[in-house]
């Protein structure tokens, strides 16, 4: 096939995946602590080819959408007095423990409450996210309810030397990999009776929007041009 028309190709479903991301970030505009997520671009193999006085000149295959990072920059905090609610001010994530597996993951969403838990012994309360994981304190443990549910509990604030590339598995919530490093004490603060709101711009993603969409117009316009270009070869041949 030829070069050209398989690099608009590839241009064309890329642009696609960037839209995707962009979609998501606004979608969760109004998410408390969602992280907004930039698609990253990488151009593809290149190859040579012989041009005048047998000079070897590169030709390129396009570029592909190779992975997003995340935007862990701190959102607006916002007043949300009842019912168990967290914010962090400054850097560092809640922990969350999954309670049937046992795996810690990482949010800045503090939107908590009050799960039960039955026991032996009867029934428990603990803190918990929307999914029903337990909240940790700095201890690593589950915080369980005391005499006042609206009270300020100690909710723990963890985090990492390194917070790029960490795994996002939805629900704002992420997993650390081996480059991020040993977990550690987190230097944010902890604010009860708070919420961090979506750090997505609105206006920063329309623009990606346009930009994603002009791009799309013109690896199609690559496809077009390139069909009158054979379409007029192939008239050359045939006369």
């Amino acid at each position: 096939m030829n070069q050209s028309f398989y690099a608009a190709a590839v241009a064309a479903s890329q642009q696609q995946q960037r839209m995707n991301v962009t979609a998501n970030n606004l979608a969760n505009v109004n998410t408390a602590g969602f992280k907004a997520e930039q698609a990253n671009f990488s151009d593809l193999l290149y190859r040579n080819w012989t041009g005048p006085d047998d000079v070897q000149l590169p030709r390129g295959s396009g570029s592909r959408m190779i992975q997003t990072t995340t935007d862990f920059a701190q959102g607006a905090l916002m007043q949300k007095n009842e019912g168990q609610n967290y914010a962090i001010s400054g850097d560092g994530f809640f922990a969350l423990r999954n309670p049937e597996t046992g795996e810690v993951s990482y949010t800045r969403s503090g939107n908590f409450h009050w799960g039960s838990v039955q026991q032996q012994d009867g029934t428990v309360f603990y803190l918990c996210d929307p999914d029903g994981y337990y909240v940790l304190n700095q201890a690593g443990q589950p915080i369980p309810l005391g005499e006042d549910s609206e009270a300020d509990y100690p909710v723990g604030v963890f985090d990492f030397a390194n917070t790029d590339g960490m795994l996002h598995l939805g629900s704002n919530r992420f997993a650390p990999v081996a480059k991020n490093g040993a977990v550690m004490e987190g230097t944010g603060t902890v604010i009860h009776g708070m919420l961090e709101a979506s750090n997505a711009d609105v206006g920063t993603e329309f623009a990606k929007v346009i930009e994603a969409q002009r791009s799309y117009s013109y690896a199609l316009k690559m496809v077009q041009t390139q069909d009158e270009i054979e379409s007029t070869i192939n008239g050359l041949r045939n006369g």
